[in-house]
């Protein structure tokens, strides 16, 4: 337990740390590295439940802080987040128009494949270091644009319950388990294990969090949408 209390407390200083030093770089690490060097803690010891609930809890925090920081820091923090404005700006326009990547399956499916790929591949070499900070990045551009919801004007209720859709929920519990998983091929080389634990329950978890992402997306985006046309000035 205080393992989990310091990296969920390192995470939510992270955030105004790094939003004072202002480098867009910088801050996705300092997201990261207190949960990262926990998590390999947690696998050395063979404590896969736990490394998983740790990394679960670290993402809901992320989330939930990244949002609220961005949303009421006082300063524009376009130059700070990577890929923020831009993501924001693409999800606007989707929603004042119906047209975007966001409501499109031929769109988005093969920017999910190209994510998954780069975070499979970035885990396999470096024990998922830099696919969690790249997960770090995801999420902070993702919480961007709901901070910007709010920013634009857009009621605090429709904020809370439309800014986090449900299939980026998924996605995001996909990724972590994921993130996991794909470190401890590089972790058992650090131990003498006779055994390796079975990962396959946890790989079916991630598979499922990825089909509902894109089948909830394609099923609910459109919708989604237009609630939130109705709310955005």
């Amino acid at each position: 337990m205080p393992l989990v209390v310091g990296v969920l407390l390192a995470t939510v200083l992270s955030y105004p740390i790094g939003l004072l030093i202002g480098s867009a770089y910088l801050l996705p690490i300092l997201n990261a590295a207190p949960a990262y060097a926990a998590m390999f803690v947690l696998l050395r010891r063979g404590q896969a439940r736990q490394a998983v609930a740790l990394m679960l809890a670290w993402a809901v925090t992320l989330g939930v802080t990244a949002t609220v920081s961005f949303a009421v820091w006082p300063r524009a923090l376009d130059a700070t987040v990577v890929n923020g404005p831009e993501y924001r700006d693409e999800m606007f326009a989707w929603i004042h128009t119906g047209v975007g990547r966001e409501g499109s399956p031929r769109l988005f499916i093969p920017q999910h494949l190209v994510h998954l790929a780069a975070f499979v591949a970035l885990s396999l070499v470096t024990g998922s270091a830099l696919s969690i900070a790249m997960g770090a990045v995801l999420m902070n551009y993702m919480a961007f644009y709901v901070a910007s919801l709010g920013r634009a004007g857009v009621p605090a209720w429709a904020v809370l319950l439309l800014g986090w859709q449900p299939w980026a929920l998924c996605r995001v519990a996909a990724f972590t388990v994921l993130g996991v998983v794909l470190a401890q091929p590089l972790v058992r080389r650090t131990i003498r294990e006779a055994a390796p634990p079975s990962w396959r329950p946890w790989l079916l978890l991630a598979g499922i969090g990825l089909a509902a992402d894109v089948i909830l997306k394609a099923w609910l985006a459109p919708t989604w949408g237009r609630w939130l046309h109705a709310v955005l000035p």
